[in-house]
C-alpha cells in the first residue's frame, strides 16, 4: 500500500456532483482517477473476521469486493435526470426550495451531498409517478413489508460528518411549509417526531425546533424570507428512543407490591401502560389527530429481526459468545424497543413517511442477516470515500509500516499486541490493576500518536484559528473496560499518589494533557474520563462517581463561576457531565479545554466535535461496523474555507489500534484564514423614520387589455435572434466498433413552412402570454398574434450556416418571450396597461427586517445613511463593485438620497421569464431619495449589469424591470414613485447615477439608463 500513496484525496467540489473518482484494482484502491462519478457500491471499509471473539485483520478491499447497490443507482439515474431538467412536477413551493438551496451565489452554501439527499426524498414523494419513477416506490413497499411489516421507512445513506441534520432540517422546511400552502394536499404534513439512539443526540438535535435560538434554519439560511412564518407552524417532539418503553401508570406507582401481586396472571397489566398509552404521552406535544413524518437518526438502531430461519453465513444472538453475543443481545432489544414503538405510533396515528438516516444502515450481527448487509430500503448513498474525495470530511490515516521485524504492523492491530496483558473485567470486578500495570505496547502506542499530537498543538498555536479563540486539537481514546479506562485516564493525566499518608499529586505522561501541574490540581481540566453507556442512560454508576469525583467537582466549580447565581447542584452530574463531553472543542463552553477524552466503550453516536486529530483504539473491534463507527467520530472538520480553486483543503485523523484503510495518504494539513461571521442586520439605534426603506413583494403581472388592435413593437435590439450550428448541430454521426456507420439529422425540422412555425409560436404566445386573470383564452387575438409572429420571423430572425426557419421551434420558448415582449397595442402602450400582482401574506418589506450571518467580507455602512449597518461583498477579498457602489451612494448630498440599502438577504426580487419558465432578478441597491415635499416617495433600482455578469442575461432582467415590474408597481399609485438605473460600470457610478436621480425627481425615468439619459419616458 505504501508505493500507492495519494498526495491530496480530495478531487471533487463539496458543492457539486461529483465528477472524478479514485480507480480501484486488483491489489486495492490506485492513484488513477476515473473522469466520472463513483457508482454507489456494496463495500464496507472496515476488515473481516478471522476467527470469532478476535481482534480483526485489515483487509484492503479490491475491486473483487466490490458488488454495485444497483436500486441505489438507478434512483441516482431517475433524480439526477430530473435535476438536469429543473425539478418537473414539483408544487411552486418545493421549486421555490430547490431553487433556493442550489443557488450557486448564496452565501452559505449547502453541500451536494445534502442536497442530494433532499432532492431524492422530494423526487419519490413528488416528481417520481410523473418523471418514469414509479417503480422505485413500488420496490420500496415490496422492501417495507418483507423488512418493515409494511413501515413506510426510506433511508438516505450519509457518512459521519457530511450533515445529516442539515438534511432533516431541509425535509421539514419543505414538508411544513407546502402543508401550510396546501392544507388539503395528503402528501404533505406539519407534525413530526425525530428519535434518537440517545439522549447526547437529542439534545444536539434541539437546532431543528424553529424556536430554538440556534435553530438550522437560520444559522444555515435554509429558508427563504417569505417562508420565515410558515415555517411556524412546524411541531415537532424530539425524544430518544427509550421514551417508547412502556412505563408504569401513576396507579402503579402508588399500588404497593400486595396489590400487584393480587392482580390475576394472564390479564392486562393495570399498572403499565398500554401502547396507545405510551403514545399519547410520548406525542403530547404535537396534538392534531393527522399523519406524520418520522425521523429515525442512527438509523440502523432501528429494524426488525428476520423473522424465520437466518441468512446463510449470518449470525443469531444465541450462536454469538461472550462479549458479542451480550452487545448483539443488548442492540437486538433496543432495535425492539424502537421498532415496536413506531409501530405503536403507526396504530395510533398514523405515520405518512419514516426517513431514516445513518452512515451505516446495514444489518447489525445478530440480526438474522448477514452482518454488514445494506438495508434494502436505502435510496440514496453518499459514502466515506466520496465524502473524502470531496474533503467533506477528514482523512483517516492508520500506520501502514514501521521498522518493527513483524509480520504485522504494531499500531495498527495494537489490540492483538496488549489484550493478554488487560484486565477482563470492569471497575466492579474489583481488580487492582493501575497506570503502573499499562503493557509496553500501549505506553508506547500513546507515546508515538502524543509525539503526532504536539506537533498539531504547535501548529494550532500559531494559527489563526487560535488567534480567533478557537479550542484546541483533541486527543481520544477508546477503551474495552472501566477498569482499562481508569488506568489510561490516571497515565495520561495524573492521579493521586499516597505518601507518608498524604495524597501526593502527580502529573500524567503526557505533559500537553496532564491535568497536574507544578505538584497541583488544574482548575481546568486538559483529559477527561467519560463512560458514553452511563450518560446517555441519564445515571452515573456509584463506581464511576468515585473514579470521577475530583473531575465532577471541579466542573462543579467551574459551572458556578461560569454562571454566577446558579448552583451546579441545580442540575444531576451525569447531565453535567454530558454537558462536558457534547461541548468539547465548542467555545466559551465547559468542554473548551478539554485535549483528550478517554472513553469506555465507544463515544456516543452524535458527539460532533470537530477539533479531533488523533484517535488511539484500545479494545477489540469485533463487528463489521465497530471500526467505520469509532474513526466516524473524528470525522468532521474544522474549517469549511475553500481555496481558489473552490475546494476544500486536506485535514487530517491519525488512527491508532483501529485496523481501518481506505486511502493512504502521507500529506500535511494546508490551514486556509478561518473566515469571521459578521451579523448584518437592520440597526435598532438608527433612524428608522428616515433610513427604512419599504417596497411591494411583486410575485406577478397581470395585463389589462383595452379594446384596441394589437401590433408588434420590433424595434428593442433584444428581440433578434440569430440560428447557427454554433447553438446546435444539424448532423451527427453514429457508428459501432464494427459494422455501418449511420447519420442522425433534423431534417424533419429543417422542412417546416414558415406558416405553420407562425401558428405554433402564436398559439403558445396567446397561451402563455394573453390569458385572462381567471386563466381563460382569448381567442379572439389569434389573427393579430399570428400576424405580429410572422412579422418577427421576417424582420428579428436571422438564418446563418444554411439553417431552416423550422429549427426555431428547437428554441421555442425563447421565441415566445421575445414575441411577447414585442407586442403593444395601436394608439397606445402596453405599460400604461401592467399592474402588480402582491403576495398575498406579508406583501410589503422592509429594510428593518434584515438580521442574518455571512461569513463574506464585509464595508460598514454611514450610520445616517444606511438603516443596516454592513454591505455584503462578493468579490474575493472584498475588493469587488459593491464597495465601489455604495460609496459612491454615500458620497452624494442628502439633498438627493437620503438611504439606501444593499439588497442582500432583503427579499426584493423582480419576477420575470426566460426561456419558459418563471425566474427572480435581484437587483443589487435600493436608493430612497430625499423627500422634496410634494408627498411622493421616490425609490430608485439600482443595478450593475457590467464586468462578471452575462450580457444577454442582463438584458432579459433589465427589460422586466423598466418594461413590468416599475409600470406596474407605478400604475397601482399606491408605492410613490420607482425607476430603474442599469449602471455600466461601478467606477463611475457617482456620475453615472445623478442623471437617474434627476430624472425620477422630474417624474420621468421609468428606465434610466446610464447611456441612453435622452431616451427616458415620462412616467404614468
Amino acid at each position: 500500500m505504501s508505493d500507492r500513496v495519494i498526495d491530496n484525496p480530495i478531487i471533487n467540489s463539496p458543492y457539486g456532483r461529483p465528477t472524478r473518482h479514485f480507480a480501484f484494482d486488483r491489489d486495492g484502491i490506485t492513484d488513477r482517477i476515473e473522469e466520472q462519478r463513483r457508482p454507489s457500491s456494496f463495500f464496507i471499509p472496515v476488515p473481516r473476521p478471522r476467527k470469532r471473539g478476535q481482534q480483526l485483520e485489515l483487509q484492503v478491499f479490491t475491486e473483487d469486493d466490490i458488488k454495485p447497490n444497483k436500486q441505489v443507482n438507478d434512483v441516482r439515474e431517475r433524480v439526477d435526470a430530473w435535476r438536469e431538467a429543473s425539478w418537473p412536477n414539483v408544487t411552486p413551493v418545493t421549486r421555490r426550495l430547490l431553487e433556493y438551496w442550489s443557488d450557486p451565489e448564496r452565501d452559505n452554501k449547502i453541500l451536494f451531498c445534502q442536497r442530494e439527499a433532499v432532492e431524492t426524498a422530494i423526487f419519490l414523494a413528488e416528481g417520481a409517478t410523473k418523471w418514469q419513477g414509479s417503480w422505485i416506490n413500488n420496490d420500496l413497499d415490496a422492501h417495507n413489508a418483507e423488512h418493515n411489516n409494511g413501515l413506510p421507512r426510506v433511508a438516505l445513506k450519509m457518512a459521519t460528518g457530511t450533515g445529516k441534520t442539515v438534511v432533516m432540517a431541509m425535509l421539514i422546511a419543505w414538508q411544513t411549509i407546502n402543508k401550510v400552502h396546501a392544507r388539503y394536499d395528503k402528501t404533505f404534513a406539519k407534525r413530526f417526531l425525530v428519535v434518537t439512539p440517545g439522549l447526547t443526540i437529542r439534545d444536539r438535535l434541539r437546532v431543528l425546533l424553529p424556536e430554538d435560538p440556534g435553530n438550522y434554519y437560520r444559522e444555515r439560511d435554509l429558508v427563504p424570507a417569505e417562508f420565515a412564518d410558515d415555517l411556524g407552524q412546524a411541531k415537532i417532539v424530539i425524544t430518544n428512543f427509550h421514551a417508547f418503553q412502556l412505563r408504569e401508570t401513576r396507579f402503579g406507582r402508588n399500588a404497593t407490591g400486595n396489590t400487584k401481586a393480587l392482580v390475576a396472571p394472564g390479564r392486562p397489566d393495570p399498572f403499565r401502560e398500554t401502547s396507545a398509552q405510551m403514545v399519547s404521552r410520548v406525542l403530547r406535544e404535537l396534538g392534531g389527530s393527522s399523519e406524520i413524518v418520522v425521523f429515525n437518526d442512527e438509523a440502523h438502531h432501528c429494524y426488525r429481526g428476520r423473522a424465520g430461519e437466518p441468512e446463510p453465513d449470518a449470525d443469531t444472538v444465541e450462536n454469538l459468545r461472550g462479549d458479542e453475543r451480550k452487545e448483539a443481545a443488548d442492540r437486538a432489544e433496543d432495535a425492539r424497543i424502537w421498532f415496536s414503538g413506531l409501530e405503536a405510533v403507526r396504530a395510533k396515528v398514523g405515520i405518512k413517511r419514516v426517513y431514516d438516516l445513518s452512515a451505516t444502515p446495514f444489518f447489525l450481527a445478530g440480526s438474522g442477516y448477514r452482518e454488514g448487509t445494506l438495508f434494502p430500503w436505502v435510496v440514496s448513498d453518499f459514502s466515506l470515500i466520496d465524502a473524502i474525495e470531496a474533503g467533506i470530511v477528514k482523512i483517516p490515516r492508520v500506520p501502514v509500516d514501521d521498522d518493527r521485524v513483524a509480520n504485522r504492523v504494531t499500531y495498527l492491530n495494537l489490540w492483538q499486541e496488549i489484550r493478554d496483558s488487560l484486565p477482563k473485567g470492569g471497575r466492579r470486578s474489583n481488580q487492582d490493576f493501575t497506570a503502573a500495570d499499562l503493557p509496553g505496547a500501549l505506553t508506547a502506542a500513546l507515546h508515538s500518536l502524543y509525539g503526532s499530537y504536539v506537533s498539531a498543538f504547535e501548529a494550532w498555536e500559531k494559527s489563526e484559528a487560535a488567534a480567533h479563540g478557537q479550542p484546541p486539537p483533541v486527543f481520544i481514546v477508546v477503551c474495552s473496560n472501566t477498569t482499562i479506562s481508569k488506568a489510561v485516564y490516571e497515565w495520561i493525566g495524573g492521579y493521586d499518589r499516597e505518601q507518608g499518608g498524604h495524597l501526593l499529586p502527580t502529573a500524567g505522561q503526557l505533559p500537553l494533557f496532564s491535568n497536574v501541574a507544578d505538584g497541583q490540581w488544574l482548575h481546568r481540566q486538559r483529559t477527561i474520563l467519560v463512560d458514553a453507556a452511563e450518560f446517555e442512560s441519564g445515571s452515573l454508576s456509584p463506581e464511576f462517581r468515585r473514579t470521577a469525583a475530583r473531575e465532577i467537582a471541579e466542573f462543579k466549580q467551574e459551572y458556578a463561576d461560569r454562571f454566577p447565581g446558579r448552583s451546579a447542584d441545580d442540575i444531576g452530574d451525569a447531565e453535567l457531565m454530558r454537558e462536558v463531553m457534547n461541548t468539547v472543542g465548542k467555545p466559551g463552553k465547559l468542554g473548551e479545554p478539554v485535549r483528550c477524552v478517554v472513553s469506555v466503550s465507544m463515544l456516543t453516536e452524535g458527539w460532533d466535535a470537530n477539533t479531533v486529530t488523533h484517535i488511539l483504539g484500545v479494545r477489540a473491534f469485533g463487528t463489521q461496523l465497530l471500526c467505520e463507527q469509532v474513526v466516524g467520530r473524528g470525522l468532521r472538520r474544522r474549517s469549511y474555507v475553500a481555496d481558489e480553486d473552490g475546494m476544500f483543503t486536506p485535514e487530517y485523523a491519525d488512527v491508532y489500534g483501529v485496523p481501518f484503510q481506505f486511502i493512504p495518504t502521507v500529506a500535511v494539513s494546508r490551514e486556509l484564514p478561518m473566515k469571521p461571521v459578521r451579523n448584518v442586520r437592520a440597526e435598532p439605534d438608527r433612524d428608522a423614520a428616515k433610513l427604512e426603506i419599504t417596497f411591494p413583494r411583486v410575485v406577478g403581472y397581470h395585463l389589462e387589455i383595452p379594446d384596441a388592435p394589437l401590433v408588434g413593437d420590433f424595434s428593442d435590439p433584444d428581440l433578434k435572434m440569430i440560428l447557427s450550428r454554433q447553438d446546435l448541430p444539424t448532423k451527427t454521426m453514429v457508428a459501432g466498433q464494427v459494422g455501418e456507420e449511420d447519420v442522425h439529422d433534423l431534417e424533419r425540422l429543417k422542412g417546416l413552412r414558415g406558416q405553420f412555425v407562425a401558428y405554433r409560436l402564436a398559439s403558445e404566445v396567446l397561451k402563455r402570454k394573453l390569458l385572462t386573470t381567471d386563466g381563460d383564452l382569448r381567442p379572439w387575438y389569434f389573427p393579430q398574434v399570428l400576424e405580429i409572429a410572422q412579422q418577427w420571423l421576417r424582420r428579428c430572425v436571422d438564418l446563418r450556416d444554411d439553417q431552416a426557419i423550422g429549427l426555431i421551434l428547437l428554441r421555442e420558448a425563447e421565441a415566445v418571450e421575445k414575441i411577447g415582449q414585442s407586442i403593444t397595442w395601436q394608439g397606445g402602450r402596453r405599460e400604461r396597461w401592467v399592474l402588480p400582482v402582491l403576495r398575498t401574506a406579508d406583501p410589503i418589506g422592509t429594510t428593518a427586517s434584515v438580521d442574518f450571518r455571512t461569513t463574506r467580507e464585509v464595508w460598514p455602512t454611514d450610520p445616517r445613511r444606511c438603516q443596516v449597518n454592513l454591505v455584503t461583498l462578493d468579490g474575493k477579498d472584498g475588493n469587488a463593485w459593491e464597495r465601489a457602489v455604495a460609496q459612491a451612494i454615500e458620497s452624494l448630498p442628502e439633498e438627493q438620497v437620503a438611504a439606501y440599502v444593499r439588497n442582500d438577504h432583503l427579499d426584493f426580487f423582480i419576477p420575470y421569464e426566460h426561456a419558459g419558465r418563471s425566474r427572480r432578478f435581484y437587483p443589487d441597491f435600493l436608493v430612497k431619495l430625499a423627500d422634496v415635499g410634494d408627498g411622493i416617495a421616490r425609490t430608485l433600482i439600482v443595478e450593475v449589469s457590467g464586468g462578471r455578469k452575462s450580457q444577454s442575461e442582463a438584458a432579459q432582467k433589465a427589460w422586466a424591470a423598466r418594461n413590468l415590474w416599475v409600470q406596474a408597481v407605478n400604475n397601482s399609485g399606491r408605492f410613490g414613485r420607482w425607476s430603474f438605473c442599469e449602471l455600466r460600470d461601478p467606477t463611475t457610478a457617482k456620475r453615472d447615477l445623478r442623471p437617474a436621480i434627476d430624472a425620477l425627481f422630474a417624474l420621468q425615468g421609468a428606465a434610466a439608463l446610464t447611456d441612453a439619459v435622452s431616451a427616458e419616458e415620462e412616467l404614468v
